[in-house]
């Protein structure tokens, strides 16, 4: 029997199950699934835990049963990849024919002294909970300072103005203006829907220095009774600590067919692959259904393909609140509730495909 291992049930890892599983799966090919936690979590949606306005249950999926699927409840510390196997933290190794890394990002503080010590983060389920905890039992009036204006910090910062409105929220951003990679209109429509609910955005921000209840902002303090950090990412420490050829954010390089340059056996998904685009579920997804593509003509015996054409990305949204969003959906702008509707679909769509 051959053996494919999965590490990491997200949305690439998902979508390679789906793609195999009832059905499409040889029968001489089982799969090994390891994850942190027994399922299947949607971090995009991560923010609003960490807010309170939704409950941790809306935001799992079980992972799919079948025969010859094994669900593996571990922490994954590291590859040998002479020896084929995976290391497991307080566990027995698990061996493997072909592998597939999708471990996700972890925070990227960027040397800021104290960042890693004093701030909580939306980076895991484990992570939001306890950001979540912190934010909802601070009393009324509390400073929560947010560190980075990028999607994560906008919809974290909007979904808490309106599940706490009596809290002061300040938003830090190293910009001209938040989401500075989207057309000035929708940035603006941002800026607007934050200033009309008093949250409080501090353009051109520098944040040299965290400690505790602390930040300093071009070396001058801010008192905050919360910090959030949101301000960047980076691929896991299993991949940042294996040998070969990574980008500025520790990402592997792969060849065209997504596997290791030297290794055709482990392929690299989601968050710790170096790709053209940036990290997300869509593209996480589309990688998925190329590497089945791989495993498929490898268990068949046939030649693989040279090259993939490029993963098409339907766009971005986003969320401000249960109310307002906005969108970039082939390279057009789309502001208010529709936006907002257009999100909740799609979240809708995707819970009803995966159970």
């Amino acid at each position: 029997m051959k053996k494919l291992v999965i590490l990491g049930g997200g949305y690439g890892g998902m979508k390679i199950l789906s793609e195999l599983l009832p059905n499409n799966l040889p029968e001489d090919v089982t799969i090994t699934l390891v994850d942190r936690v027994p399922y299947h979590c949607l971090k995009t949606e991560y923010y609003a835990l960490a807010a309170g306005t939704i409950s941790d249950k809306e935001i799992r999926v079980s992972f799919p049963e079948h025969a010859r699927l094994e669900v593996v409840f571990g922490e994954v510390i590291g590859i040998d990849r002479e020896e084929k196997n995976v290391l497991l933290k307080d566990a027995q190794p698990i061996s493997y024919d072909d592998l597939v890394i999708g471990l996700g990002c972890e925070d990227k503080y960027h040397g800021v002294p104290g960042a890693d010590q004093y701030t909580y983060s939306i980076q895991s389920i484990g992570k939001s909970r306890e950001t979540y905890s912190v934010l909802n039992n601070l009393p009324p009036g509390s400073v929560v300072g947010i560190v980075g204006a990028g999607l994560s910090g906008v919809e974290l910062a909007s979904e808490l103005s309106e599940s706490r409105d009596d809290l002061q929220i300040k938003l830090f951003d190293r910009g001209k203006h938040i989401l500075s990679a989207f057309p000035d209109r929708l940035s603006k429509y941002v800026e607007n829907w934050f200033v009309k609910h008093n949250v409080e955005i501090i353009n051109n921000s520098n944040i040299t220095k965290i400690e505790e209840n602390t930040l300093y902002n071009h070396d001058k303090s801010i008192t905050c009774d919360v910090i959030v950090w949101t301000a960047g990412i980076q691929a896991n420490k299993v991949i940042r600590e294996m040998e070969g050829e990574k980008d500025s954010s520790g990402r592997m390089v792969l060849t065209p067919q997504h596997f290791l340059p030297n290794d055709e056996h482990v392929f690299v998904l989601g968050d710790c692959a170096s790709l053209p685009h940036a990290p997300s579920a869509q593209l996480a997804e589309g990688q998925a259904e190329q590497i089945v593509e791989v495993l498929k003509k490898r268990w068949n015996g046939e030649e693989l393909p040279d090259s993939f054409p490029p993963i098409k990305l339907k766009g971005v949204l986003g969320s401000l609140g249960k109310k307002h969003g906005f969108a970039m959906l082939a390279d057009r702008p789309l502001t208010g509730r529709v936006a907002r509707l257009l999100k909740s679909g799609v979240l809708w769509m995707y819970k009803f495909h995966n159970g």
